[in-house]
């Protein structure tokens, strides 16, 4: 049974797609700590089919290219499909964010459960606080959170 399957970590987590996509721009920061934690099994990944749609679709964007080598965005877009959660959140009706795209990343936290969404939203995800007892909190908290400072 793979992890996808089980879901055998103790804390369940949303990552916004700016942190999964910040976490191949710039190397040990809190967002790569977190991709490579998550990697590691350290947590629990939650995602959707939109959000996988949106990871790469943003990936491809041109002015990443010089950011992100195509064998490590691959890499990524391969491990959500195979490892994350996929939750069937993208119907749901929430609207707690002006921006829809935040919407659905927050459906994925209510539907799946999750302990926390990350995000480096400061506008519009982070102002929010909390949705429905769901902290939304930045990459360093989770960090901290997580205890990965100890990571090798």
């Amino acid at each position: 049974m793979s992890r996808k399957q089980s879901g055998k970590c103790a804390v369940r987590l949303v990552l916004d797609t700016n942190i999964l996509v910040s976490s191949l721009i710039r190397k040990d920061t809190p967002p790569s700590l977190l991709y490579r934690a998550w990697r590691d099994q350290r947590f629990d990944l939650l995602t959707s089919a939109h959000q996988l749609a949106e990871v790469e679709a943003v990936l491809a964007r041109p002015r990443l290219q010089k950011y992100v080598f195509p064998e490590e965005a691959q890499e990524l877009i391969r491990g959500l499909k195979v490892e994350a959660e996929l939750i069937d959140a993208d119907t749901a009706e929430v609207a707690y964010s002006p921006d829809p795209d935040d919407n659905r990343i927050l459906a994925i936290a209510i539907a799946g459960q999750a302990h926390y969404v990350v995000s480096g939203d400061r506008a519009d995800l982070l102002a929010l606080g909390e949705v429905d007892g769901i902290p939304i909190i930045t990459a360093r908290q989770s960090v901290d959170i997580l205890d990965l400072t100890s990571q090798p």
